[in-house]
């Protein structure tokens, strides 16, 4: 009989729940794509009805799975241990912060001493089942990103990284994965946490903590190196210490988010710093720039010491990363680039989501004692392409109730039209097979355009995406012309690493470039492929590969033989503030409220000017 257990992570940020069957990932989602509310933190009541339905109709016999039918049911934490981190942090700050623990703690009793009881009546609203029947599991919140990097990953053993806020005492961690077994060998205790420190530099340039960490590392290359250099040295001074094994030692005179209600004390850091806190929506002045380097090198720094510490605790030869830091791509690369590991490889879904699939992991293998076998192919995340899928049926009924206008083609036409329109400079809405695991569009859920075209990254910006223009896109490419664009590395399927386009395809900077603003610096075209260049001339890669998403790879290999080009710009399927779309009604909105020219659901091609309401606006 088949293993089966529910992986939940909830109650703080990108709920998420997960499907395992016999140590093998079968399906996988945010709470997010179905309430479409951000970072969602509820209990993923929609995510578990999916993981029933949907993750059971794909196992043996097909068919949707109850509670009833589970073997265990993991949550990514132990709740009673957060809850004693909590008490004894305000003890230790008292007086200060005593208003917010006064409001906070009736909040913090409900969801952690009455856990057993949330996630009951939770799961309760997903389906009937039997609660005497069920087997509630609690992994520690760092065993669960641990087990999330590991079990997934092509090694039979490795060294395991996980860096992020905080779990319950931990905000990181050193383990050693072999086999089937994860020994844990050191961690990083709170308050003195890499990821809060970077939520604290989030915060002070003027970004939302726990969703914008991602802007303060596409800001960073437009700091000034030697004045970011000044303000790391400040900050190395009297905020923070960084210690030779990766730990850090945080000044809490500095900080306000054990006991307080923001992230840093901002007149102790301005005075520091010598600049104020920037207010969110207000102008990116050069300061917030070399902020965002300096917390980019010191985020580097950190994670590279701590690689070298695991290499010399463990001894092992690859890497496995997780936790919330893990999904910033340039600290992977510094840390790949340093040549400690042979090999690194990264969950997709690296932050509190991919918790759900660790904690399932962690119980097959730990609680139930089963045997590991090491994925075969790349690794045990199917291009991380776990969500939810729709029928035709259910895109006609959707188009029927818009009154959309579609064509359906077949796969031997779809993807040369689609290229054409690509090359033509249309945007495409790109809406294929199953949802993206994890924050990162891959091809699935994706917006589409033409990477060779000066103009298209501050079109798709600003009219499509309607972000911060200073933000950078990523390039797809087949694995297979990878090299012929950028400089040889590792492959990076889950957009979890950097590339730097290579020095032929360069281009000169003009010579007024420096005293460009920031945000005008990006849309100087400096390669043959400006929409994806990024000022530093990197790029957060995403290799394409045929074994994992066959559709995404023959729509690249169809534009390479319309253009010679094998490269497109490759964005979530988004508009700024909402999450990443995931049906075919979403997909249609998405289109119709935006500049998007195009979108393709599967073989069904809707052509903007062709749909009523476009028509009736015209």
């Amino acid at each position: 009989m088949a293993t089966k257990i529910l992986g939940i992570s909830a109650f703080y940020h990108d709920s998420a729940a997960a499907l395992i069957v016999d140590g093998k990932v079968v399906f996988a989602m945010q709470e997010e794509r179905a309430t479409r509310r951000k970072h969602d933190p509820s209990f993923p009541v929609n995510a578990v009805q999916a993981c029933l339905a949907q993750g059971g109709a794909r196992l043996p016999g097909g068919g949707a799975l109850s509670v009833d039918d589970l073997d265990a049911v993991a949550f990514y934490e132990k709740p009673l241990l957060k809850f004693e981190r909590m008490l004894e942090t305000y003890y230790a700050f008292a007086p200060r912060g005593a208003a917010q623990f006064t409001v906070s703690a009736p909040v913090w009793a409900r969801e952690k001493l009455f856990m057993k009881r949330l996630l009951r009546e939770g799961l309760a609203e997903a389906g009937p089942y039997d609660q005497a029947r069920l087997k509630l599991l609690f992994p520690e919140h760092h065993l669960s990103h641990a087990a999330s990097a590991f079990y997934p990953s092509p090694f039979s053993e490795a060294a395991i990284v996980t860096v992020d806020g905080a779990g319950e005492w931990a905000c990181g961690s050193i383990c050693r994965g072999s086999g089937a077994g994860i020994e844990m060998l050191r961690e990083q205790r709170f308050p003195h946490s890499l990821g809060l420190l970077y939520s604290a530099i989030t915060h002070y340039t003027g970004f939302k903590v726990n969703s914008g960490e991602y802007k303060v590392m596409g800001l960073a290359p437009y700091g000034d190196p030697s004045r970011a250099e000044t303000l790391k040295r400040k900050l190395l001074a009297e905020a923070v210490e960084l210690k030779a094994d990766g730990s850090l030692w945080l000044n809490q005179e500095y900080f306000d988010y054990a006991a307080g209600l923001s992230m840093t004390r901002d007149g102790k850091w301005e005075a520091l710093l010598g600049f104020a806190r920037r207010l969110p929506e207000t102008e990116l002045g050069a300061d917030y720039c070399d902020l965002a380097l300096a917390g980019q090198r010191l985020a580097e720094e950190a994670l590279v010491k701590l690689g070298a510490e695991a290499r010399r605790l463990t001894g092992a030869r690859d890497l496995c990363l997780a936790g919330g830091v893990a999904l910033n791509c340039a600290a992977n690369s510094a840390l790949l680039r340093a040549g400690l590991f042979d090999r690194v490889w990264i969950q997709p879904a690296a932050g509190d989501a991919g918790g759900a699939v660790g904690a399932a992991l962690a119980a097959h293998h730990i609680y139930f004692g089963r045997p590991r076998a090491v994925p075969e192919g790349a690794d045990g995340m199917s291009g991380a392409l776990l969500g939810p899928e729709f029928t035709d049926a259910q895109v006609e009924a959707m188009a029927a109730s818009h009154g959309a206008v579609w064509e359906k083609v077949p796969d031997e036409a779809l993807f040369g039209r689609t290229a054409d329109l690509l090359a033509s400079g249309r945007v495409v809405g790109w809406h294929q097979g199953r949802a993206e695991w994890g924050p990162r569009a891959l091809g699935n859920r994706s917006i589409l355009a033409d990477a060779r075209q000066p103009g298209m990254q501050e079109r798709v910006n600003l009219k499509i995406k309607r972000r911060e223009g200073f933000r950078p896109f990523a390039p797809s490419v087949t694995a297979e012309r990878a090299a012929d664009y950028f400089q040889p590395g590792p492959a990076s399927p889950y957009m979890l690493l950097l590339g730097a386009v290579k020095e032929e395809l360069r281009a000169p900077l003009p010579p007024d470039y420096e005293q460009l603003p920031p945000p005008r610096k990006v849309l100087v075209p400096r390669s043959s492929l400006p929409a994806v260049t990024h000022v530093d001339y990197t790029a957060r890669l995403q290799t394409v590969h045929r074994e994992t998403n066959p559709r995404y790879h023959a729509l690249l290999e169809a534009f390479r033989l319309k253009t010679g080009c094998a490269v497109l710009l490759n964005t979530s399927f988004n508009v700024r503030g909402e999450p990443i779309v995931c049906s075919p009604e979403d997909s249609y909105k998405c289109f119709m409220g935006t500049g998007l020219d195009c979108l393709v659901i599967g073989n069904y091609i809707f052509d903007k000017a062709a749909q009523p309401a476009a028509k009736a606006e015209g």
